[in-house]
């Protein structure tokens, strides 16, 4: 590895880190005073440590397997240290996320074989989504990538203004038909446009408002057909956004849109402004949907690709 691959790569370690240090202040002295005076791993730690997953947005499903996980290696055991704990632990969110047979990615690197490379982008209004289309277009931009932006929320005042905002900061192309307008007729024409203009990399936005199910449904449906029908197999990646801050919530939404959508990618965003980061397991776990970026501070370059292993190791990382 080159010094500044090496550079980057700790710079990004750091960073994790520090977006993560709210999650783990709460979490470790949760888990400090739940064992302390105890000498081994009883039914009484194992009932305080569930709760404390519960309370860090894991989610009662998630926490289930990872107690059942840990109360199968005391019986074999005999005899497990408290001390040990956090190492068994770790070991057990590891091993569960890995069991989410999803590829973490390295790098911004748009696929080879999808040019221009198509993504849609969903969620609720104030997750972040706009920022997050502004800080992926950044990344795709680092990368050498010519990306356009389509400006498919055309319902919500100012959408289409943020959107083309964030376009002028990172320096990419921008395609809107105004306000108003048939956001499917933008997602058509956002990938004509990147077709005819030697775009890497399309990225559409929807609006971020939710309907009863049936009426997100068919919206996100129209939106879909109308892109795939400029070209045939797109958008190659739906992607939702969610807030890590809104714990539980966030888990619901990612059920309301997977129910209503074929989402094939995640993005959490606002881990660095929550306690509740344990909320990024919980949705590995239970959807088998990849979380593909996080976002861990508000500047335009704080926006990482999301490695399970590398989130767990921050995780456990002393304070």
């Amino acid at each position: 590895m080159s010094f500044f691959k090496k550079f980057f790569s700790k710079k990004k370690e750091e960073e994790l880190d520090q977006g993560l240090e709210k999650t783990k202040s709460n979490f470790f002295s949760k888990i400090s005073k739940a064992i302390a005076g105890k000498s081994t791993v009883d039914v009484e730690v194992l009932d305080e440590l569930e709760q404390i997953l519960i309370a860090s947005d894991v989610g009662l499903d998630t926490t289930v397997k990872i107690i059942e996980r840990i109360e199968e290696r005391v019986a074999r055991d005999k005899y497990l240290n408290t001390n040990e704990l956090n190492n068994i632990l770790r070991d057990e969110i590891v091993q569960l996320l890995a069991e989410n047979n999803t590829e973490d990615i390295e790098d911004f690197i748009p696929p080879v074989d999808k040019k221009p490379y198509v993504i849609m982008v969903v969620g609720v209004n104030g997750v972040g989504k706009t920022t997050t289309i502004g800080k992926l277009a950044y990344q795709f931009k680092l990368q050498g990538k010519k990306v356009v932006l389509g400006a498919g929320d055309t319902f919500r005042a100012a959408a289409v203004d943020q959107l083309k905002i964030w376009s002028e900061r990172v320096g990419c192309d921008f395609f809107s038909k105004g306000m108003h307008t048939d956001p499917a007729a933008v997602a058509y024409e956002t990938v004509d446009y990147a077709i005819k203009n030697n775009c890497d990399v399309a990225i559409i936005d929807t609006a971020g408002r939710l309907h009863t199910k049936i009426n997100l449904m068919n919206e996100l449906s129209k939106i879909k057909r109308s892109a795939n029908k400029r070209l045939e197999g797109t958008p190659h990646d739906v992607m939702l956004v969610l807030d890590a801050t809104t714990g539980q919530n966030a888990i619901e939404q990612c059920k309301q849109f997977t129910a209503a959508t074929e989402v094939s990618a995640l993005a959490l965003t606002k881990l660095d402004g929550t306690a509740k980061g344990g909320v990024a397991i919980g949705i590995s776990d239970q959807f088998k949907i990849p979380i593909r970026y996080i976002g861990i501070g508000e500047s335009i370059e704080q926006l990482q690709v999301f490695n399970k292993k590398a989130f767990v190791e921050s995780l456990f990382k002393k304070i």
